[in-house]
């Protein structure tokens, strides 16, 4: 027979907490965050160490098992009646179990019904923290599972179903939202789904059969690549723009007033920082990394010495989780050994140098400065680069701005729809892969791509290929060059046709014909050589067609197969 009762533990003291004596014993007063006065009884912990004992809000079932084990579990009952009612209904499971007319596992499942989703989520979310996802990943998790939750009506895992599901689905089509989206929550539910099977949590995934919405049919951004004079332009602009935004005029009163003459130390500092956006564009694009890719890159992963200079990715730090070595190209592996001998003589408080007639800030080598940290990062990647790079685009003449409702917005969409972001630098590394004629799974290997068919597909932007200059690889097909063979086919060469008239004699229209396809070698020495009928045979009787159906004339030998008795023809597979 089980028994239910509250649990005790004891924590430490709280701040400011006043001691009184209650019956002998000694109690602590104290309030909670709430305002709400607490009291609790004193003990005295390890090492003389006081702390007050707490009970457990809830009541605690003890019983034994279907395998006669001592289990202790939650009943999540605050009162002691219905902590009884469980503890009966846990005693009831575990006699089917020992009956065999219940499973372990069922009984595991039916033991998690009693429990918020929300507790179920939390432990999805520390599974997901435990298998060593990225934490943007798992609070996104969490927010669409319990918007989901929330929209659904889904409280406990008994509620979770599919037609559910699917008429949010509906719901959010009808509102507008893209397939690529409502397929994002899709795929949260099932993988908790999977999740809970997994850890007995429920018999089946209820939302393996939903259907996934059509992304490709319903594509809202559809990115494009950047030419390669766009990509300069940018570059270009990138490297300007900060200096040049500094030195506009004022705006309002002072609208005509020039801004005063900006110090030295801020013409450096403005030249390093567009330095910086220009070289982070570069590698964007050269090297296919993703923004959050690049972000945390460190020096520590560079190796821009030797032979093939690269970049390792960390596995933590990449999309795949897998890890991958970056090659670098030598110009940009030139860039970025500058940019690292810049950082340290800044590290050193040496500054770099800027002389007016100067593009970029020059580095003093007149001194060794000390060596950065490994894990000093590589670029200082802005939060904000999106909106950095519009501005951008729109001083390069790649965007424009334009005015909507009042409002001013930047126009990135070309006459396809297609637009421009930082992601879309990754597009441009893939295209101008195929570009420069790279064979296609060096570029899937070069995009860390699983499938071929996504770095083809998405990421080359067939507008950009020299598709023209591929047709030059084509075979020449001049039409002059066919036509004398055409002509002495058809007769009109001034020699005569290389087939017979097929139309047969009014008196034989009964009679079928046939082609005389292979002439027998005419003896000259002997005279004129006997016509074939290939309508008679020694074995058959046949009234002969008329001699210019029956009749041949002498054509070129070309080694024609003869007719076969069946007079058929066969067809080549090419």
């Amino acid at each position: 027979m089980g028994s239910v009762y509250r649990k005790s533990y004891t924590k430490p003291v709280p701040a400011g907490a006043e001691f009184f004596t209650r019956k002998g014993q000694r109690w602590a007063r104290w309030k909670d965050s709430k305002g709400k006065t607490r009291t609790a009884e004193v003990t005295t912990g390890t090492a003389g160490v006081l702390r007050i004992t707490i009970e457990s809000p809830v009541f605690v079932a003890k019983y034994r098992d279907g395998r006669g084990t001592i289990v202790e579990k939650t009943t999540g009952c605050r009162d002691a009646d219905a902590a009884r009612s469980v503890l009966r209904e846990f005693e009831r499971r575990a006699v089917l179990v020992k009956s065999i007319l219940l499973s372990s596992a069922e009984a595991e499942i039916s033991d998690q019904q009693p429990y918020p989703l929300v507790e179920h989520f939390d432990a999805y979310g520390a599974y997901q923290t435990a298998k060593g996802l990225n934490a943007v990943r798992i609070k996104n998790t969490a927010s669409r599972l319990k918007r989901l939750a929330r929209e659904c009506g889904f409280h406990k895992l008994a509620d979770l179903k599919a037609d559910a599901l699917e008429q949010w689905l509906a719901d959010r089509v009808s509102e507008g939202m893209s397939a690529g989206n409502r397929n994002e929550f899709r795929q949260e539910l099932i993988g908790f789904g999977n999740w809970c099977v997994r850890t007995r949590r429920m018999l089946s995934n209820p939302f393996l059969g939903v259907p996934k919405a059509d992304a490709k049919a319903d594509q809202r951004r559809k990115r494009r690549s950047l030419t390669e004079t766009e990509l300069a332009n940018l570059l270009d602009v990138a490297r300007r723009r900060p200096l040049l935004d500094a030195m506009k005029v004022r705006r309002g009163a002072d609208r005509d007033k020039p801004v005063a003459k900006l110090r030295p130390e801020t013409v450096a500092r403005l030249k390093l920082l567009g330095h910086e956006r220009a070289l982070i564009y570069k590698t964007l694009a050269l090297t296919g990394l993703r923004r959050n890719e690049l972000r945390s890159l460190t020096v520590g992963q560079l190796c821009l010495v030797g032979e093939y200079p690269h970049a390792v990715l960390e596995a933590a730090d990449e999309k795949n989780r897998e890890g991958s070595t970056i090659p670098l190209r030598g110009d940009l592996a030139d860039d970025l050994r500058k940019w690292i001998d810049l950082k340290r003589e800044r590290l050193c408080g040496a500054a770099g140098n800027a002389s007016d007639g100067q593009d970029s800030p020059t580095i003093s080598i007149d001194r060794k400065p000390a060596d950065l940290p490994a894990d000093t990062p590589v670029f200082t990647v802005p939060s904000g680069l999106v909106r950095i790079l519009d501005r951008d685009l729109v001083l390069a003449g790649i965007a424009r701005q334009v005015e909507v409702n009042g409002k001013k917005k930047i126009d990135k969409r070309d006459e396809r729809g297609r637009t421009i972001d930082v992601h879309a630098l990754r597009h441009t590394f893939g295209t101008l892969l195929s570009k420069g004629g790279v064979a296609p799974r060096t570029a899937q290997a070069a995009m860390r791509h699983s499938t071929i068919d996504l770095t083809m597909n998405v990421y080359t932007d067939p507008k950009l290929l020299d598709v023209h200059a591929a047709l030059d690889a084509l075979p020449v097909l001049p039409l002059d060059a066919a036509a004398p063979s055409i002509e002495r086919a058809t007769g009109t060469d001034g020699q005569g046709a290389l087939a017979p008239p097929l139309a047969p004699t009014s008196g034989r229209s009964g009679a079928s014909a046939s082609f005389p396809v292979k002439t027998a070698p005419v003896n000259r020495s002997a005279g004129e050589g006997r016509a074939l009928d290939a309508t008679r045979s020694a074995g058959k009787r046949n009234n002969p067609l008329t001699t210019a159906v029956s009749g041949c004339r002498e054509v070129e030998r070309k080694g024609v197969e003869p007719s076969t008795s069946a007079l058929r023809t066969q067809r080549s597979p090419n």
